[in-house]
């Protein structure tokens, strides 16, 4: 077993180094192949539970993130060939608020679907380790937001980023890095507000990037029913999960994020789980209503959150917006970190007086943006309440024709559709009464920590004009024996 860990670290070691000579002894691409930080073995711990969960070392992985919870997983495909969930990790820092990230120095950290090649990970962070989560994607250019270097990095410092531990980023770095040596030719991530619960969906119900919301759960619906990586495409300023060519088409499908969406279908077996998962959400969400679920109020103040795990830690620490759960603050103070705060670390504070209510309530007609979903209409009182509150079932075919939407609205929200083939109806998030942000930004970011930007928070408005992107293909990881081959390279 030893012998064969040296044999695989030569290995390693030599791949890199000779990539860097093929690229003409460049000295920054062969101080990569010595880098101790990127080198360093997945740890025997994780490697005895990977055993224990019938997982290889370097089998595919996926990460999801939730930012209330401030929980970020990994997950491993085992040996049955479906993902199973390999290490929680608590994020130590991470800035803005509850919603998609719209335009640079927003403060915003990403919430999407993004894909991560060997390309992105960055061995010569300034944060120890980090890797570029992919933002703007098709659908966010689409949208006119703009935004760059966008990272999950260490060092506990975020001003758009999802900040951990040097530890924590140091074995997520290494279990990455072992599934592109094993032919990933790239890994998925997930990013969510909060987990896509339907006591969560109804404690948020009337916040305006509900419609966004809504659209990317579908995503989370598809992996959490059939446990492999969605395939993802855009078209129409909206995402597309798992699009297959219609029965009897013999030319593949291309997307375009700006453009209509061509014919495409949903494996039925995919569709029928999604449809019958959404509509058990539904009824929940109906029932959680009208059992008098308080609204969350809307945050005014707050840059971003902070697992208890770590606010614990810190001389009046705060988790700012994220959720410290049911356990006490102070009952986690006992326990080991994760990891090494740094002195610098800024915890969340809450700048603001108070927090406002919210006192809009979403159109009856805001819907889930299931493409491609046919559910049967609910006949119950809590079904009914959920459909008013724009949590009802969308009205959907197996195939779409749609014309393109227009881009968002008010806090970058996205328009998705629910296409037929006779018509597509289209959903807008309804704007809500929010405190005004100040109109001054103050840029503070290090020309030595390139993946943050750092500025004051964002002021409200409509996206830019949409882009109009080259045609994309789904996200699919396929299998390659040299994908890693001469990919480190650093993001600038």
């Amino acid at each position: 077993m030893i012998n064969r860990s040296i044999a695989r670290t030569i290995m390693t070691s030599a791949v890199l180094m000779g990539s860097a000579l093929l690229a003409g002894c460049n000295t920054d691409d062969a101080s990569l192949a010595s880098n101790a930080k990127a080198n360093r073995p997945v740890s025997p711990k994780l490697v005895a539970a990977m055993t224990a969960k019938d997982m290889e070392l370097q089998s595919p992985i996926l990460i999801r993130l939730f930012k209330q919870e401030a929980e970020l997983e990994v997950w491993k495909q085992d040996r049955s060939g479906k993902f199973a969930l390999l290490k929680s990790y608590p994020i130590c820092r991470w800035s803005g608020d509850l919603g998609p990230k719209t335009r640079e120095g927003d403060r915003q950290a990403p919430e999407g679907f993004y894909s991560i090649t060997p390309a992105q990970m960055n061995p010569r962070s300034s944060y120890y380790l980090s890797f570029n989560t992919g933002y703007p994607n098709e659908f966010d250019k689409s949208l006119g937001r703009t935004g760059s270097q966008l990272m999950v990095h260490g060092d506990c410092s975020s001003r758009g980023c999802y900040a951990m531990t040097d530890e924590q980023i140091a074995e997520i770095y290494a279990v990455g890095r072992e599934s592109f040596f094993g032919g990933q030719r790239a890994f998925q991530f997930q990013a969510y507000p909060f987990r896509m619960t339907a006591a969560n969906l109804a404690k948020h119900r009337n916040n305006p990037n509900m419609p966004f919301w809504k659209m990317i759960k579908e995503g989370n619906d598809h992996f959490e029913v059939t446990r492999q990586e969605p395939k993802v495409a855009f078209c129409e300023h909206k995402y597309v999960f798992d699009p297959a060519p219609p029965p009897g088409s013999t030319r593949p499908l291309e997307f375009n994020a700006s453009a209509r969406c061509p014919a495409y279908a949903v494996p039925d077996d995919i569709a029928s789980a999604v449809r019958d998962k959404q509509q058990r959400d539904n009824t929940e969400i109906a029932k959680l209503i009208s059992k008098g679920t308080p609204v969350a109020r809307l945050n005014t103040g707050i840059d971003g959150g902070m697992n208890r795990v770590f606010a614990a830690k810190l001389p009046g620490g705060q988790t700012g917006l994220s959720d410290p759960g049911e356990s006490d603050i102070k009952a986690t103070a006992f326990s080991s970190a994760p990891g090494t705060i740094p002195p610098t670390v800024n915890p969340p504070r809450n700048s603001a007086p108070a927090t406002t209510a919210a006192s809009y309530e979403p159109e009856t007609d805001v819907r889930p943006s299931s493409a491609l979903l046919a559910p049967s209409k609910p006949s119950n009182i809590f079904t009914n309440l959920a459909h008013k509150m724009g949590f009802g079932d969308a009205d959907t075919t197996a195939t779409t024709n749609a014309t393109a939407s227009a881009t968002s609205g008010e806090s970058g929200s996205a328009r998705p559709k629910t296409a037929t083939p006779a018509r597509s109806v289209s959903s807008r998030p309804v704007a809500a009464k929010r405190a005004a942000p100040k109109t001054t930004e103050k840029t503070a970011e290090k020309t030595a920590r390139p993946e943050h930007v750092a500025t004051a928070r964002p002021q409200s408005g409509s996206p830019n004009a949409s882009a109009s992107p080259a045609p994309i293909q789904s996200t699919t990881p396929a299998a390659s024996s040299n994908s890693f081959d001469s990919r480190f390279s650093v993001t600038p």
